[in-house]
């Protein structure tokens, strides 16, 4: 508790000027003399509310959990005010932990519970579920001893839900996660990385069908994935910019196709040990640009800070791909990068592209020849 009051202590000078403009502060001038100047223990239950959570949100999340038993008055502040919560700090116990606090963090929008050794059990999500209908983000990896009991429990009680990883989480099936997708629609980003059962095709067909907002997806390792499946998040998901697919053994030409021509705003796709991959995916992403040449062009000039185009692409271990097919793709997008320190086009483990070069190695030889 002494700890909790020295931070708290440490902070409030922090955090002051952001009230300036607010009525409280007349209030905490003339009961502190000054920002905390003269500040007496027996004071502590006495912090606007505001000023209290202003300086909490500067703490880590275990200290925010002290603090709610200082008083009945911070205590109902914290469980009324508090928005975000991690648990990840805690080692041991975790279960426990989130039975007895969830209940009281009703209003919570992001809840962390990601663990190094499984802890959580589905009883965890049910009362998440049951107690935060407001939750917009929640992170359960490494939850290895969960089950579909906990993917129902927040179909039906967290349907806002925008943002949800479940990387690790082997026990899932794909008829749990399609079955969630139907309730909450609209998520933007799912981590499914290393749920092998969980992503198939089946559960890639609901995905598409029921969340077409959806901008992010992780399927690394899920080598259940073909392109049936990934064909119908590219037809379901044109918004999406980001998608990892590595390690995804069964898909070919035909999935990289059909993002190219559907997913206009893919920025970011990791193909990675995908070795069914040939120059004809290359050729395709790089024509996308021209395809979507006046779309560019009018998104450009509604944003001139957004880059255009794919920025990140991991084609490491796919060794089917020749020099000219990646080059092409690489003159295409010059937000692709080889050069060191920058490097966005991963191609490790491919020896025979290692003539591809980006814009800037190229820029840089021209310079070294004209000074030369």
């Amino acid at each position: 508790m002494f700890q909790l009051f020295r931070a708290i202590r440490q902070r409030i000078p922090m955090v002051f000027g952001a009230f300036e403009s607010m009525s409280i502060k007349d209030d905490i001038h003339g009961e502190m003399g000054g920002p905390c100047e003269g500040l007496k223990m027996s004071e502590w239950k006495d912090i606007p509310v505001e000023l209290l959570l202003r300086i909490l949100s500067m703490v880590d999340d275990q200290m925010v959990i002290v603090a709610s038993g200082v008083c009945h008055g911070w205590r109902d502040a914290i469980f009324w005010g508090l928005t975000h919560l991690s648990l990840s700090w805690c080692k041991k116990d975790m279960n426990n932990l989130v039975l007895s606090l969830v209940p009281k963090f009703t209003k919570l929008q992001v809840l962390i519970l990601w663990q190094d050794s499984p802890q959580l059990l589905d009883a965890a999500v049910e009362t998440i579920a049951r107690y935060c209908s407001d939750l917009q983000e929640l992170d359960l990896s490494k939850s290895f001893r969960l089950t579909d009991r906990s993917l129902y429990a927040l179909a039906h009680g967290c349907p806002n839900l925008l943002k949800l990883n479940l990387s690790g989480c082997s026990s899932f099936s794909d008829s749990a996660v399609g079955y969630l997708s139907g309730f909450c629609q609209k998520l933007k980003a799912l981590n499914l990385c290393g749920c092998v059962k969980a992503a198939s095709d089946r559960a890639l067909k609901a995905i598409g069908c029921n969340c077409n907002n959806l901008q992010s997806l992780n399927l690394g390792w899920c080598d259940r994935v073909g392109d049936e499946g990934v064909k119908s998040l590219a037809y379901g998901c044109p918004g999406l910019r980001a998608l990892d697919l590595c390690g995804c053994v069964l898909i070919t030409d035909e999935s990289v196709i059909a993002l190219a021509n559907n997913c206009l705003h893919l920025r970011s796709l990791g193909l990675y040990y995908c070795q069914n991959i040939t120059d004809k995916a290359m050729y395709s992403l790089a024509q996308r640009r021209v395809k979507n040449k006046q779309e560019t062009w009018t998104s450009v000039k509604k944003n001139r800070d957004e880059e255009e185009g794919l920025t990140n692409l991991n084609i490491s271990q796919c060794t089917a791909l020749t020099p000219p097919a990646v080059q092409a793709l690489c003159d295409s997008f010059p937000a692709l990068h080889t050069c060191p320190g920058r490097h966005s086009l991963i191609i490790s483990g491919c020896l025979n592209l290692t003539s591809v070069h980006c814009a800037c190695a190229v820029q840089t030889h021209r310079a070294a020849h004209l000074a030369h």
